[in-house]
């Protein structure tokens, strides 16, 4: 697997699918849209591309109180490659990308930069500080989007944001469920 930090010398990808988010944890639900991701990149004869972001968006936006992270970026790598990803491109998120529209972030980098053709996204994700929808984003044609549903494991939803909650109560055994590895031999 190849990791990228920024944009700024980045190769020509083959047909690239991309996803984009924080995989902190690279739990359960995030593991269903990266084989989506992986799926769709192979149906394709393209290479896989998980654009991920450090530090964290809460981080930079002064967002973070309380926020444990449940990965570190090169833990989160690592279990990406585990999962087979062929490209990781780290996104440097500062004040001044936090300020991009979504448009502007699909504009000038999954199409301008990456040269995305299909984008796998949660079904509930949004992009740039306008917060802007993925079927906005297929509604204007220039990009193929993939939605996956959620994730839910003997009930409980699956987040980053649950499974913080469950660490934080002492639930190790539960939040290990729901990300899919024993945090003990893991990661």
């Amino acid at each position: 697997m190849r990791v990228f930090h920024g944009f700024d010398a980045l190769p020509h990808f083959v047909r690239p699918a991309v996803t984009v988010g924080s995989y902190d944890g690279v739990h359960l639900g995030h593991r269903a849209l990266i084989g989506r991701l992986i799926a769709e990149a192979r149906a394709n004869g393209g290479e896989s591309i998980v654009l991920t972001f450090e530090p964290h968006p809460r981080i930079t936006l002064g967002k973070a109180e309380g926020l444990r992270l449940l990965t570190t970026l090169d833990e989160k790598t690592a279990l990406l490659e585990e999962l087979g990803v062929d490209n990781v491109i780290v996104i440097p998120f500062d004040r001044a990308f936090s300020a991009l529209s979504g448009e502007e972030f699909a504009d000038d980098y999954l199409i301008g930069k990456v040269g995305a053709e299909t984008l796998v996204a949660g079904y509930n994700h949004r992009f740039g500080h306008d917060r802007i929808d993925c079927d906005t984003l297929a509604a204007s044609g220039r990009l193929r989007v993939v939605k996956v549903g959620p994730c839910r494991v003997d009930g409980e939803h699956v987040s980053s944001t649950v499974i913080r909650r469950l660490l934080d109560e002492g639930k190790t055994a539960e939040a290990e469920l729901l990300l899919g590895y024993s945090l003990q031999t893991e990661k």
